[in-house]
């Protein structure tokens, strides 16, 4: 525990990456395990995780993010997007994936279907993506550790445009919606961020002990 709170320490949001260095296919491989690994809401994970090395997708999104240069210089940059159209069949898909992983009848599982079924379907459409776009987040801070872990720089980022990141990725054909950004990478040894103290809160302001 002492050295991943020492790697926390050590990460910051990354303002300025070095573009001549490259993340290695190991660790790309590493990182999206770590991902794949995170908590959600009843494990649905109801987003998809786009994770985008092409130069020229990655300048369409500059333009759609502001003109943040770090989607250009970073080596990847990794793509939240959540499921846009939540419904029942998300759920069956997920029900299935858990009786062959497990070995179970579906059967078993009606009771975990219909719960997930009410709480979901209870909400308004707004809601569901709203819920949906929070496991993003779980999932981002995730990889933001896992990433710190492996001293490879990272740079979350909510300031785009979701319509045009849409359009660059083609997301609304897969009833997906953008919802945090990271580019990954190495820091720059000129970008002047990496040497500011961090800043948080004293621990009797941020916690309360009941």
């Amino acid at each position: 525990m002492n050295t991943y709170n020492k790697n926390l320490k050590w990460r910051y949001a990354t303002k300025q990456f070095d573009a001549t260095k490259k993340i290695s296919e190991a660790d790309i491989a590493s990182l999206k395990e770590a991902i794949q690994l995170s908590a959600s809401s009843y494990g649905l994970q109801p987003y998809k995780v786009l994770i985008i090395s092409d130069p020229k997708i990655k300048e369409q999104l500059k333009v759609a993010a502001n003109g943040q240069q770090q989607l250009v210089d970073s080596s990847h940059v990794v793509v939240f997007a959540n499921v846009a159209d939540l419904s029942e069949k998300h759920v069956a898909s997920y029900i299935e994936n858990i009786s062959r992983t497990r070995g179970m009848e579906i059967e078993q599982l009606e009771g975990f279907s219909n719960l997930m079924n009410s709480v979901v379907g209870g909400l308004s459409e707004d809601a569901r993506e709203i819920w949906a776009a929070k496991q993003t987040y779980i999932a981002l801070g995730n990889l933001l550790s896992a990433a710190a872990d492996l001293k490879i720089d990272s740079c979350p980022m909510e300031g785009f445009d979701a319509d045009k990141v849409s359009e660059v990725l083609n997301l609304k054909e897969l009833n997906l919606t953008p919802s945090v950004i990271a580019p990954l990478g190495y820091r720059s040894t000129q970008d002047p961020t990496q040497h500011y103290q961090k800043v948080r809160k004293p621990e009797e302001e941020l916690f309360i002990t009941i």
